[in-house]
């Protein structure tokens, strides 16, 4: 089985999967091939749900992380009763150039009107993916576009979209004109962190500087969320700091605050659960997956660890192909991982993010050579 999530910056899954296949045809083209590409909720948790449903792609005009319009690709599965989002679509990073990364002015309106777009096709659940973002709003942009109303001290409405830079001026939450899907429709939230809202392993601190943010506009950002959690509560009766509430620049507690009927679930569960991973991998006789970069957030519901898992489930060792690796890579092992390989390895990352697909192949042919070696000899 091939079963890799993307590698960021280089390939996306279903492309990673292409490339470990044609290294294992390198060895033997009578080798059977599953190939499973996999997301843990960000990047190709849309393509992954719709290669596994037979799910219908549609593409929606709405507001992009910076204000302008975007082409934003969703999902409808199950007979249109369920709809498939990808927040990066509406609000990721990569939508943002290098030159105007600043998680201060980013919003997540567009996820918000992506929402209304599935509820007005008849779709009574929706889930949704909320990895790759460039925002740090805490979903008060989303919840702008469903007709939340946000307030200063002074009463006046704050300017459309909000942005992450305008938290620490809500001073109220004004519910009347609210979109009805929001009481009465499912959110599932894929989400594959655990980090709470605010502090120093919160949404600003910890993925801030990778959205643009310097040291000061972290800081305030940190108290904006802050903030709208404090408005949060008093709208809704209930804490807005939980695991998982700091995904997504905050989007974590927004979707559970302002999408009334809705739950938190490690996207990597969710993919394989669509994926009928459990069962297929019994089939195997060793499984390989891969992401760009083996860390210790690789333990955290990411997607190698939970892969491993399952496989060890099934009796079938797994083995992961990497872009890199960070000094605490060595704790994978203990959750199932038989072992890992970097694909770059003697080359600089740079060299690797342009050639990862080549790497990942030659790669892959001395992994799976190795195993086949093994086998006969053993």
């Amino acid at each position: 089985m091939l079963a890799p999530d993307s590698f960021k910056g280089s390939l996306t899954a279903a492309e990673a999967a292409d490339a470990m296949a044609a290294g294992v045809a390198r060895v033997d083209r009578a080798i059977e091939v599953d190939r499973c590409p996999i997301s843990d909720g960000g990047e190709g948790f849309l393509d992954t749900v719709l290669a596994a449903s037979g799910g219908q792609r549609v593409v929606s005009r709405v507001t992009g992380p910076l204000g302008e319009p975007v082409d934003a690709a969703w999902g409808l599965i199950h007979d249109e009763t369920t709809a498939v989002v990808e927040m990066a679509q509406a609000a990721g990073l990569e939508l943002v150039p290098d030159d105007r990364r600043d998680p201060t002015r980013t919003t997540t309106y567009g996820v918000g009107e992506l929402l209304i777009e599935a509820w007005a096709r008849g779709s009574r659940s929706v889930l949704v993916g909320i990895g790759g973002s460039a925002t740090n709003d805490g979903g008060a942009g989303m919840a702008q576009a469903l007709g939340y109303r946000f307030l200063d001290a002074a009463s006046r409405a704050l300017p459309h979209p909000v942005r992450g830079g305008d938290l620490q001026a809500i001073a109220e939450i004004r519910c009347e004109s609210v979109h009805p899907g929001t009481e009465k429709n499912v959110v599932f939230v894929a989400c594959d962190v655990n980090n709470p809202l605010t502090g120093p392993e919160g949404a600003a601190a910890v993925y801030g500087p990778q959205k643009g943010a310097t040291p000061a506009q972290v800081e305030t950002l940190d108290r904006g969320l802050g903030n709208l959690a404090r408005r949060m509560t008093q709208a809704f009766g209930r804490s807005f700091e939980f695991p998982g509430a700091g995904a997504a620049g905050g989007l974590g507690a927004g979707l559970r605050g302002f999408c009334r009927r809705s739950a938190l679930t490690p996207g990597i569960s969710l993919v394989l659960e669509f994926t009928d991973f459990d069962d297929r991998v019994e089939r195997c006789d060793v499984c390989l997956t891969g992401e760009g970069r083996l860390d210790r957030q690789s333990l955290s519901g990411k997607a190698v660890a939970r892969v491993a898992e399952g496989a060890g489930y099934a009796d079938v060792p797994a083995i992961a192909l990497v872009g890199s690796v960070t000094p605490d890579a060595e704790q994978p092992m203990k959750y199932g991982l038989q072992a890992y390989h970097v694909i770059g390895d003697g080359h600089d990352d740079a060299y690797a993010m342009r050639h990862a697909a080549r790497l990942l192949t030659q790669c892959t042919e001395r992994v799976v050579r190795g195993w086949v070696a093994a086998r006969e000899s053993g």
